[in-house]
């Protein structure tokens, strides 16, 4: 992340993941906004779409939200394991930067940011949530435990050990390990132990987040 792409005026430089069934369009300087869709054009207007949602998102991290205008900085073939299940798994070019010190506080502040807007979300949400059309998906409690299951094994990609079980029952252990991993990320200009670049790790976690936060959003209507 760059002091001259965190500008609100600035062009928001986006990774374009095309798989065959499945286009990502992801904001690289912007932790968490990242859309899909099954075509490149698709994404982008889904990603703009999606603006609104992430603004408030940037304001809490204490960040001037981006503007409205896209510029494909990058693109990359996605995997069917990957791009085409519904997960952003390329790494960009961009992603191997390495982090001044400034980047690496604000990505660890954007990435903050996401699991309070979680946090939030899932306060004001109904414990059981609208299922799809035959009854298929997670209750709110039930995707809560996914995220922090997920991110015990992002963090390792960090190469930060959660200690004890990170879990919904075990608030201290989960609160722990998303410490340790912003710490990473602020300590990345030194160097990282884990096999994620720090910039793909923000921008894949975040995502999860608030993917996450915005399924419980819309399944609570």
């Amino acid at each position: 992340m760059s002091s001259a792409a965190a500008g609100a005026d600035a062009p928001v430089a986006v990774f374009i993941e095309a798989g065959r069934k499945r286009v990502f369009a992801c904001a690289l300087d912007w932790p968490g906004w990242a859309r899909s869709a099954r075509t490149e054009q698709l994404a982008l207007e889904t990603l703009t779409d999606y603006l609104p949602r992430y603004a408030p998102v940037a304001r809490r991290a204490g960040v001037t939200p981006p503007g409205t205008e896209l510029a494909v900085a990058e693109r990359a073939e996605g995997t069917a394991g990957y791009t085409d299940f519904g997960v952003p798994g390329i790494v960009a070019g961009h992603d191997r930067r390495p982090l001044t010190a400034a980047d690496g506080e604000r990505a660890a502040a954007l990435l903050e940011a996401c699991w309070a807007e979680l946090d939030q979300v899932a306060a004001g949400a109904p414990e059981t949530l609208r299922k799809g059309p035959r009854g298929g998906g997670r209750d709110r409690d039930q995707i809560l435990e996914h995220v922090i299951g997920a991110e015990a094994a992002f963090a390792r990609k960090l190469g930060v050990r959660p200690s004890g079980r990170p879990s919904l029952a075990d608030q201290a252990a989960t609160a722990a390990m998303r410490a340790a991993i912003t710490a990473a990320l602020r300590a990345a200009p030194a160097g990282l132990a884990g096999g994620w670049p720090a910039r793909y790790a923000v921008r894949r976690i975040g995502w999860h987040v608030l993917d996450h936060a915005w399924e419980i959003v819309d399944k609570s209507r």
